[in-house]
């Protein structure tokens, strides 16, 4: 493939932040339809891939392929701070690879160039000014031919969504935030769009609403820890980020038919 054969592809940005996250988080197991790329910007962790624990340090680049499940941590003794792309269109693969999941990659080049892009990126998306998507299109489409020439990826035309950015957005902010104190409010704010939009968008592309998707989500969480710890259901409700152990309650046996007190035990005896 030729750099003028990927300024032809559908390439779609749909969001890219930069977080810094402190020592020990998760985010929650979760898919994409499209590409997410991270730069690691300084710190170390781990990026779960299904069943493989890749670790990742300063300069470490990781491609996520699309509809692959994964999580990023932190580790017990650094933070983590990464900027992440949602890219649509496109997926990545390599001669010597059979699996098509991607992984770890570090970037050869001058990470001072990479880092010029992206921060770029970061700044026309903040910025908003006008045709600011045409200058963000363009970068874009000089990363992806960087990141070729370094690494001679095979890139892939893949279906696309159309999703609105400001939705894929706030799905990823939910995926990585989602124990922090969050209301349709804040998440307007966060995407840059009225409240009532964001609302009607989410659910036309999601399925459901925001906030039922941010609820989803800790209950996810909460499984996970009813299976794998002792704490408390009022200690797993507060940590998943929900306000008191009775809307936690009552929010688990909405979306799984029973209480965790319940599942805890169930699991258990299994």
């Amino acid at each position: 493939m030729t750099d003028q054969d990927i300024k032809k592809m559908p390439l779609k940005l749909l969001y890219i932040t930069h977080t810094k996250y402190d020592k020990g988080w998760h985010s929650t197991q979760h898919t994409h339809h499209f590409t997410e790329l991270f730069y690691i910007v300084k710190g170390k962790g781990v990026i779960l891939l299904q069943n493989q624990e890749v670790p990742v340090k300063e300069n470490d680049l990781v491609i996520i392929n699309p509809n692959v499940e994964h999580t990023e941590k932190s580790n017990s003794l650094d933070s983590l701070e990464y900027i992440a792309l949602g890219i649509e269109g496109l997926s990545f693969s390599l001669p010597e690879e059979k699996e098509t999941q991607m992984g770890l990659y570090t970037y050869r080049g001058d990470q001072e160039d990479i880092l010029f892009y992206l921060n770029k990126l970061l700044s026309e998306i903040k910025q908003n000014e006008e045709d600011y998507e045409v200058i963000c299109q363009n970068i874009i489409e000089i990363l992806i031919i960087k990141l070729r020439r370094d690494k001679n990826f095979t890139l892939t035309k893949t279906n696309t969504k159309n999703l609105n950015k400001s939705v894929s957005l706030i799905q990823h902010y939910l995926n990585q935030n989602y124990r922090e104190d969050i209301s349709l409010d804040s998440l307007a704010e966060i995407g840059h769009i009225n409240k009532f939009y964001l609302a009607h968008s989410f659910k036309k592309d999601i399925g459901i609403s925001p906030i039922e998707y941010l609820q989803k989500v800790r209950v996810r969480e909460a499984k996970i820890l009813l299976e794998t710890t002792n704490y408390s259901i009022a200690s797993i409700a507060e940590i998943v980020g929900f306000s008191s152990q009775s809307f936690f309650t009552q929010s688990f046996k909405r979306f799984t038919d029973k209480t965790p007190s319940k599942y805890r035990k169930e699991v258990k005896k299994d």
